[in-house]
């Protein structure tokens, strides 16, 4: 049975706790009118106040001791960045792939834009590098849609085994051996996993991914090359490894389904 990675698992031993956390909604005016509900929610695990946005919507975090109306000063403090936010959320959302219509394709944590030409073949490609670098999207006259899909899920598989390429020489040397071999695939709610042939499987939507969190993920799998499991030993080896593993994986707590989303939305 493979050994699967979700964004749930935690580094310390899980107790028991009676507390349970208290949710309600606050009604918030941003400064451009809009009335937006925040779920507000008091975690007992909590270690400070926190503003998060999501797809699923704006969550303000309370710790336990925290007073309500810090809650709310702190969402006064934070109203124009929580408005670029939203604003920024609805800006990465991807529409199904059309052809000659759509002008944007989501790359590393960024937009590209999108341009169209005709071809001999059908292919994505890149044009320029940095920020400068925008996709190509070449396409015969006869290239439905199943072949446009193709082409550009060929195309972030090959920007992934790119990047794959260039971190995982780092890592090997301190580990016992190499990845059998490396599989790209829509996965539903894992992001990796490591069988015990020592096959790792990634989820192709990594790649529409900040680097970080891609490399976090890559990271994640090999330590299990170290430790089948999730013991405090197997975290101590992804620690000394990638030190902020815990930034990436709430990034993916909070991003994780619509990253998915996006990459069924493009290539299927």
């Amino acid at each position: 049975m493979p050994f699967r990675f979700r964004l749930r698992e935690s580094s310390a031993p899980r107790h028991a706790d009676s507390r349970a956390q208290q949710r309600d909604l606050v009604a918030l005016l941003l400064d451009d009118g809009r009335n937006i509900d925040v779920l507000r929610v008091r975690d007992p695990r909590a270690r400070r106040i926190k503003l998060s946005v999501s797809e699923r919507g704006v969550r303000l975090t309370l710790p336990e001791r925290a007073s309500l109306v810090a809650g709310d000063r702190f969402l006064a403090e934070h109203r124009d960045w929580l408005g670029a936010q939203l604003d920024r959320l609805v800006e990465t959302e991807v529409a199904p792939l059309v052809r000659g219509e759509s002008d944007r394709l989501p790359l590393r944590g960024r937009m590209l834009p999108l341009r169209w030409e005709p071809g001999r073949f059908t292919a994505v490609q890149l044009d320029g590098d940095g920020a400068d670098a925008c996709a190509v999207f070449q396409a015969t006259s006869r290239a439905g849609d199943a072949a446009l899909h193709r082409a550009l899920r060929d195309f972030y598989e090959a920007q992934a085994r790119a990047d794959i390429g260039r971190w995982m020489p780092r890592y090997l040397p301190e580990l016992p051996r190499a990845p059998r071999r490396v599989q790209l695939k829509i996965m539903s709610s894992q992001w990796g996993s490591l069988a015990p042939d020592g096959t790792m499987a990634l989820d192709l939507s990594l790649v529409l991914a900040p680097p970080d969190a891609f490399e976090y993920v890559l990271v994640h799998e090999l330590c299990h090359l170290i430790h089948h499991d999730h013991s405090p030993a197997y975290w101590r080896e992804v620690e000394h490894r990638f030190p902020h593993w815990r930034d990436q994986r709430e990034w993916f707590r909070e991003h994780g389904r619509q990253l998915k989303a996006q990459m069924v939305a493009l290539v299927r």
